[in-house]
């Protein structure tokens, strides 16, 4: 029996892609549904990660215990000024990828999988050009609004390109608009069992007052400045209306404790202060009524899945202006609020005012937000790469 026939017992898997989590877990949560779907069949999965070493991938998959491999490659940066693209770390990097061609299709021939997925990032070019190289199918994963810098370098060659929004399809070139499928993005399944009552109990929040709704504000890993400044401006406004979960950023606590220590006793009761939120996200994410983010893919794709009314603020330097693009996406239907460009304590009330004094108003994005909402976006993603392998 070739080993490499869809009714092999193992199936073969090629995932390419990473850089950011943003590429990287929505390609691990489809790892392990693809996983769950062959168990259930009576078949396993052998993996293959092609990456950077450098990037969060090098990192997520070892300790996943996938194979990983890396390629030469070299980013791509962005100008509107085309002297820009000719510029010697471009012209470098550029001539990088000849080499992280080569080096992906030995992998590929090697490994013969079944399906390559790439989910984007500069690294997924190689892996995406050797797949064709091989004539072995690749499905390519997009997980904002408009196709990334390397998936639009990708797409010509796709088996299926699976996209995340409807709103991605009239976006495409006409010529690959035929091989395009809305999955939506795929999320960790534990978002969406999270329990507010163990949000209180994990972080302590029994000073609370559970009759106003509870804003949960973070800004990624590393907090936001931008976002932590407004916050802070805005605390005691925020504070006589709600509860706050603040996730500002490990190197941020100190001096938004020292501005916090000058409350009032009853307000500063409803306002909790963390660096990072953790394996309890979940929970707090069931306890929020409201929050302000960035407008990263990642988010937007919990957060509609969740039903939870948002007040984003983008992060300005995204690649593409991505963020941006996510976040007035989601206003444009009555999902969210985007707040872009000049970012104020001001605009930041005028935006929050009416979802924290207005409970239908609240209810009313929920369900905006809800309707775009793809939770069942890694099974969807599986369906694809099965019947992509298939064909």
């Amino acid at each position: 029996m070739n080993s490499t026939a869809p009714t092999s017992p193992t199936f073969r898997l090629i995932v390419t892609g990473g850089g950011t989590g943003g590429h990287t877990y929505p390609a691990l949560t489809t790892i392990r549904a693809l996983q769950r779907r062959l168990a259930s069949a009576g078949r396993t999965l052998d993996v293959l990660w092609i990456g950077t070493e450098n990037g969060l991938e090098a990192r997520v998959a070892p300790a996943e215990g996938i194979a990983f491999a890396t390629v030469a490659t070299g980013k791509i940066r962005r100008s509107a000024n085309p002297l820009k693209l000719v510029s010697p770390s471009n012209v470098r990097d550029m001539a990088r990828v000849p080499l992280g061609v080569a080096q992906a299709r030995k992998l590929v021939a090697d490994f013969q999988p079944d399906v390559v997925l790439a989910t984007g990032g500069y690294v997924a070019v190689p892996a995406g050009l050797a797949a064709r190289l091989c004539r072995r199918p690749l499905v390519l994963h997009e997980q904002t609004v408009r196709l990334g810098l390397a998936n639009r370098k990708l797409a010509s060659s796709a088996t299926r390109i699976a996209v995340s929004s409807e709103s991605t399809l009239p976006l495409l070139p006409e010529a690959v608009r035929g091989a395009a499928v809305v999955t939506g993005n795929p999320i960790r399944p534990e978002v969406l069992a999270g329990h507010p009552d163990k949000a209180v109990e994990a972080l302590g929040l029994h000073h609370f007052d559970r009759r106003l709704p509870t804003v949960y504000v973070t800004g990624g890993a590393q907090g936001s400045q931008q976002i932590n400044g407004v916050v802070r401006d805005s605390l005691p406004w925020l504070l006589e209306r709600a509860n706050v979960v603040h996730q500002c950023g490990p190197d941020n606590v100190e001096e938004l404790r020292r501005h916090a220590a000058a409350l009032p006793t009853a307000l500063a009761g409803r306002y909790h202060l963390t660096g990072f939120v953790g394996p309890e996200l979940p929970d707090v994410l069931a306890l929020a009524d409201v929050v302000v983010s960035r407008s990263g893919a990642g988010t937007l794709a919990e957060l509609t899945a969740l039903g939870r009314p948002a007040v984003f603020v983008p992060l300005a330097t995204s690649a593409g202006n991505e963020q941006a693009h996510n976040a007035r996406h989601l206003e444009e239907a009555g999902a969210a609020v985007a707040l872009v460009d000049d970012v104020t304590p001001g605009r930041l009330q005028e935006a929050l005012a009416p979802l924290l004094t207005d409970p239908a108003r609240r209810r009313a994005m929920a369900e905006r937000a809800r309707a775009h909402g793809r939770p069942d976006a890694a099974d969807r993603l599986v369906d694809v790469l099965l019947s992509a392998a298939a064909n």
